[in-house]
């Protein structure tokens, strides 16, 4: 049996999955990797003063994990700067606050290199490799000529940005080009795959060749669509925890009679945070009848704080929530609580299900697995109500979500009064819809589908990678809609 290498920036395979913090996605590619006798390769997240290319070895809960230092400077270069101050803010179509530093460029070449060349000698020939996310797009383009021949992967897990600004990209056509060394790009949405489609044939003049291949810079690869899901059973499993129950049991005490809404969401300014406050702000300008039968609890960890760019949206969230509180809070009532912390998935799982509304309004997403979480939390009996951004990838599955525009204060307003007054019927009848395609999008799924797909590939005496049979057939867009 082939074995399965994992390769991402940061390793996230919990050492104890009984611990109730790791995230579905770590505890799906952990299973992934304990069934095909694997490793996942990525950065330790720690520093050295001069790259040395060691490999530290550990095992986690059965998963071999191979971790290496980088230098200050490629964390500075590749981290800090191309992926979260080029690629990042690109992706998400913030053309306004990417930055184009020929010093990053090279520090992202140099890093996917140094990593391709750590990562060389543990590959076996029956290997089958699966590259995440956009800090590693080149490293397929850089095994390949260290003479790597194995079926290589690799899955976005942001959204793909429109031509009209990849192109505003110094070396656009480089990157894309690295893209054409993977046997198998997966999407999560079809908007993303069509984008990344339109690129390819208008700007790189490829063709789209059979059901899923495209043909380009000399080589044909596969490219489809996989939405990525949440572990379902664990999730439900976490929410009635002794932990789960506790913190449900907490919030539904705390909120007094009222109504709880509630935000879960990294401090990023893709995730549309000060638009949430402003709309609810205009909701309760709207609606003084409503005043002091409602808060909204949102939870935001602090993230990237390095980067200037975060340390800005921190300061405007803190000023904003402070203004509408104190605007509008009474002696006993505060309309916002705003947590800059993070919580256990089973602590997650219990505020989800004593939520009435839970709002995911980014303003671009690559899908937002919150929003699942939170259906699955819900009490089939009584459940809350999903208001989602158009602009999350999600949406495209979850059309039994109130679909708001995030950059519409009073589109976001009207859905806030629509959710804590909808009728338990319709409330339930939404939720059960929603909660098929939770069902059927589990993340178990999402890597098995993938994964097979991958080992489904067949490489021609030229290099082109093809499908034996069958291609993409575990996930149309007709089946998860």
């Amino acid at each position: 049996m082939s074995r399965l290498i994992v390769v991402s920036n940061r390793v996230s395979a919990p050492a104890d999955p009984a611990a109730g913090s790791a995230g579905g996605l770590a505890m799906a590619l952990s299973a992934a990797l304990r069934k095909y006798d694997g490793l996942w390769f990525g950065w330790s997240g720690e520093t050295v003063d001069h790259f040395t290319g060691d490999i530290k070895w550990e095992d986690r809960a059965g998963v071999t994990v191979a971790l290496v230092d980088l230098e200050a400077q490629d964390v500075d270069e590749y981290y800090n700067g191309y992926a979260n101050k080029t690629l990042w803010p690109l992706f998400h179509h913030r053309v306004d606050l990417t930055a184009y530093e020929r010093s990053y460029g090279e520090g992202y070449e140099r890093v996917n290199a140094r990593f391709a060349e750590v990562l060389r000698p543990q590959i076996q020939p029956d290997d089958i490799i699966w590259i995440h996310d956009y800090h590693l797009i080149p490293i397929a383009r850089d095994l390949r000529r260290l003479g790597v021949t194995n079926r290589i992967g690799f899955f976005l897990h942001t959204p793909w940005p429109a031509r009209q600004l990849l192109v505003t990209l110094p070396h656009h056509r480089r990157l894309v080009e690295s893209l054409f060394a993977y046997d198998l790009i997966g999407f999560q949405t079809q908007e993303w795959l069509d984008l990344f489609r339109d690129y390819v044939v208008s700007e790189a003049r490829g063709d789209l060749v059979g059901d899923g291949g495209l043909e380009c810079f000399g080589r044909t690869v596969q490219a489809g669509v996989y939405p990525i899901g949440i572990d379902v059973d664990a999730f439900i499993d976490a929410r009635n925890s002794p932990q789960g129950n506790r913190t449900y049991d907490r919030m539904a005490a705390s909120s007094a009679f009222r109504s709880m809404m509630v935000g879960v969401d990294r401090l990023d300014y893709s995730k549309g945070l000060e638009e949430r406050m402003l709309g609810y702000e205009q909701f309760l300008h709207d609606n003084p009848d409503m005043r002091g039968d409602v808060f909204l609890v949102q939870v935001t960890p602090i993230s990237r704080d390095e980067v200037d760019t975060y340390q800005d949206i921190r300061a405007r969230l803190d000023a904003l929530a402070g203004r509408i509180n104190g605007e509008y809070a009474d002696m006993d009532w505060q309309p916002i609580r705003y947590l800059n912390r993070s919580y256990r998935r089973d602590q997650l799982a219990g505020i989800y299900r004593a939520a009435r509304v839970c709002l995911v309004t980014p303003l671009r997403d690559g899908m937002n697995l919150v929003a699942k979480e939170y259906v699955a939390a819900q009490n089939p009996e009584d459940p809350g109500v999903l208001i989602l951004s158009r602009f999350a990838g999600a949406a495209e599955q979850m059309g039994e979500a109130l679909l708001v525009n995030p950059f519409s204060r009073e589109e976001v307003a009207d859905a806030i009064k629509r959710a804590l007054t909808m009728p338990r019927e319709e409330r339930v009848r939404k939720w059960q819809a929603l909660m098929k395609v939770v069902r059927d999008t589990d993340v178990a799924i999402w890597r098995d589908d993938f994964v097979g797909d991958l080992l489904n590939v067949v490489i021609t005496g030229d290099g082109d990678a093809l499908f034996h049979q069958d291609p993409f057939h575990h996930h149309s867009q007709a089946d998860a809609a």
